[in-house]
């Protein structure tokens, strides 16, 4: 169980339907959410048979190996790491693996050590710990192996600026970019630029070392060059795509100037940018997906037909502003009770992925709950139609909650409490909103990232 807050949550329930209806969402959320656990898909796609070290479809000869150093970071590494250790054992010479602040007394491990960073901008602890890694990677040989285990929020969580940016200087042009509405994409080609490790530099390091990198998808298309940045895949991106990223949302004025004059320098050659595809560093480099979104909205879909339910997976590459994607929602469900389209009632409507918001009011709030709060309008009134979006980690941007549900009565509830939807979606301030109805979805950290969860259900 995951979901702390389910007896309010279904309390909240104006009719039995509603609350058979929130009920089911509870379930979702909680099904979802395990059906990512890094530990069990570690364990899945992990298999040590004598020396041999199956991972996927590729073998490693331990008997050949020297050294086995393990680096890493994100939101799901903890258990990654804890994974590991029960996997190979004293196998492991020694690691150093990033996870999120107050959570590394969670997980068990003895020869790797967690380094406590923050999210979503980055710490000086980060820095520490992303020094280490390069430092037990650089000077290996090729018959070491480094194993990294990367998952979502590996961006922030594994800092390293570059040469002549301070890390207050990154956390500036950080919170520029996820206020202006930037995609993951685009903010990491920044990042990437801006940064010692990531883009491929790990890799760089490590060589001629065998790197298998093991991943928790956080990404759209489960692009490897994206997820956690990524410091052992080739990096497409270039200067150019940095500077034409702070250039497309106006942020040239607002990054500080060491920043800019980096990514100018760069354009003109003057700074060696990221390793690129068919350079030698990733010769023995090897990446294995271990859970994606695509596991999250088959669980969601398999809890939705486990109760009879007609469900229609709208897409596992859910993008766009994250209210008008809740608006958006409300439409399809009266669009199932006028027409029965996409599908009849009884009925399950699912999307996986990840929004954006941009910022122009005070908060708080996060993408998950602004999806929501975008749809309370529409769904009013309609009968026995709830909805819900949750982030798998269980923080849904700089709040203590996944997500929210909504629900039909939801305008109405707000309404006799004062509350006026259209004012905390201005303010971009779902988290108060949500939180004074008793319908803010609570995990806590969970573990995992595979992006967010969307659902609209019909009883």
């Amino acid at each position: 169980m995951l979901v702390m807050n389910e007896k309010q949550l279904l309390e909240n329930a104006e009719t039995p339907e509603l609350r058979r209806a929130r009920g089911i969402l509870v379930e979702i959320v909680n099904k979802a959410i395990a059906s990512a656990d890094p530990s069990s898909a570690m364990h899945r796609r992990l298999k040590l048979e004598r020396k041999c070290l199956k991972v996927g479809t590729h073998e490693f000869d331990l008997s050949e190996v020297e050294k086995i150093v393990v680096v890493g970071g994100g939101k799901a590494s903890g258990k990654m790491a804890e994974a590991l250790e029960e996997i190979l054992g004293n196998r492991i010479t020694k690691g150093v693996v990033n996870v999120l602040q107050e959570t590394a007394s969670k997980y068990h491990t003895k020869k790797i050590n967690l380094v406590e960073a923050g999210h979503p901008l980055p710490t000086e602890a980060g820095v520490g710990g992303a020094k280490r890694m390069m430092n037990l990677v650089s000077g290996l040989g090729p018959k070491d192996l480094v194993i990294c285990l990367l998952s979502g929020g590996g961006s922030a969580l594994v800092p390293l600026p570059a040469e002549g940016i301070s890390l207050d200087e990154l956390q500036e042009t950080t919170r520029l970019l996820l206020k202006c509405g930037a995609d993951i994409h685009e903010t990491n080609a920044v990042r990437k630029h801006l940064s010692g490790i990531a883009g491929g530099q790990l890799a760089k390091a490590a060589y001629p070392a065998k790197v298998v990198t093991l991943v928790i998808s956080d990404v759209i298309g489960d692009r490897l060059d994206t997820i956690a940045s990524g410091p052992a895949y080739p990096d497409s991106t270039s200067f150019s795509d940095a500077l034409a990223v702070i250039e497309k949302y106006g942020l040239a004025e607002k990054v500080p100037k060491s920043v800019l004059e980096r990514l100018k320098r760069g354009v003109k050659g003057r700074v060696p940018d990221t390793p690129k595809p068919g350079e030698k560093y990733f010769a023995n480099v090897f990446h294995e997906i271990l859970a994606s979104n695509t596991q999250a909205v088959k669980a969601v879909a398999d809890v939705g037909k486990s109760h009879g339910f007609n469900v229609s997976i709208l897409t596992t590459a859910m993008q766009g502003e994250a209210r008008d994607v809740g608006a958006n929602f409300a439409a399809l469900a009266k669009s199932v009770i006028k027409s029965s389209k996409p599908v009849p009632r009884p009925a399950l409507l699912v999307s996986g992925g990840e929004t954006t918001v941009t910022v122009k009011g005070k908060g708080p709030g996060g993408r998950c709950q602004e999806l929501v709060l975008g749809a309370v309008a529409g769904l009013s009134g309609l009968q026995n139609v709830a909805m819900a979006a949750f982030g798998t980690d269980g923080i849904d941007g700089p709040t203590d909650a996944a997500g929210a549900i909504a629900d039909g009565s939801t305008l109405k509830r707000a309404e006799r409490l004062g509350l006026d939807p259209d004012a905390y979606l201005r303010e971009n301030a779902p988290y108060p909103f949500f939180k004074e109805l008793g319908d803010l979805l609570m995990t806590g950290p969970t573990g995992t990232n595979v992006m967010d969860v969307a659902c609209v259900i019909l009883v």
